[in-house]
């Protein structure tokens, strides 16, 4: 099994520290193997240069061009419905993390009456 989330341009990242941490935001061009420019008009994250130590890529992906400027990103955006689908996989990552601390809890409970 090989590896599905590539650093690619158009790909949608989670920004996990500085100025824009826990927005997306869209790698628009690759600069080297560091670093990249990002855009994220719809979260609120300014374009600017950021490590790939920073961003968690995503699995979904917007079709843009390399160097695409903030209203084509928007567009591109807003067409994916990367904001809906984001909000949702949290929700779902959410209920996992409940169900399974409820069966843990309950597997407790069931060993400690034996």
């Amino acid at each position: 099994m090989g590896y599905e989330k590539f650093v690619e341009i158009g790909r949608v990242a989670f920004v996990s520290a500085g100025p824009s941490k826990g927005k997306l935001a869209v790698i628009v061009d690759v600069l080297d193997q560091n670093r990249a420019l990002v855009d994220g008009p719809c979260s609120g994250v300014a374009r600017h240069v950021a490590n790939f130590k920073a961003l968690q890529l995503t699995k979904y992906v917007v079709k843009v061009g390399p160097g695409a400027r903030t209203g084509t990103v928007t567009k591109a955006w807003t067409k994916a419905d990367i904001t809906s689908k984001f909000k949702l996989m949290k929700a779902k990552q959410a209920r996992r993390g409940m169900q399974s601390q409820l069966y843990g809890k309950a597997n407790k409970i069931l060993k400690s009456k034996k």
